[in-house]
C-alpha cells in the first residue's frame, strides 16, 4: 500500500498528483482491474520476492496494462518494475544463512 500512499504524497505538485491518479483510473477501466485487485497481486508479488531479494519499495511500479493478443484483441498485460537493493544469501533449506 506504500506506493498508493506514495502517489498522494504531500510532496508532489497537484499536476502531477492529478496525472498520475488518472493515469491509474484509466488504467483499471481499460484493463477491467479494481484497484483492490491490482493491490492483493502486488503485496504477493512482494512477499514472494522479499524471500530472495531486498525491494526498494520506494521505487516499486506495479501496473495492468493491455497488449495486442491473438487476432489482435487486446489481452491484460502485469508491468512491473521492481528495484533491487540486493540478493539475499540463502542455504539449501531456504533459510538465510
Amino acid at each position: 500500500m506504500e506506493w498508493f500512499t506514495n502517489l498522494f504524497s504531500k510532496n508532489k505538485k497537484p499536476a502531477s498528483i492529478a496525472k498520475d491518479r488518472l493515469k491509474i483510473v484509466l488504467m483499471h477501466d481499460r484493463v477491467n482491474c479494481d484497484t483492490d485487485l491490482l493491490e492483493m497481486i502486488k503485496n504477493d508479488i512482494l512477499m514472494v520476492l522479499s524471500k530472495y531479494v531486498d525491494i526498494d519499495t520506494n521505487e516499486l511500479d506495479i501496473q495492468m496494462s493491455q497488449a495486442p493478443g491473438d487476432s489482435n484483441n487486446p489481452v491484460p498485460v502485469l508491468l512491473a518494475n521492481i528495484p533491487i537493493k540486493k540478493m539475499r544469501k540463502l542455504n539449501k533449506d531456504g533459510q538465510e544463512a
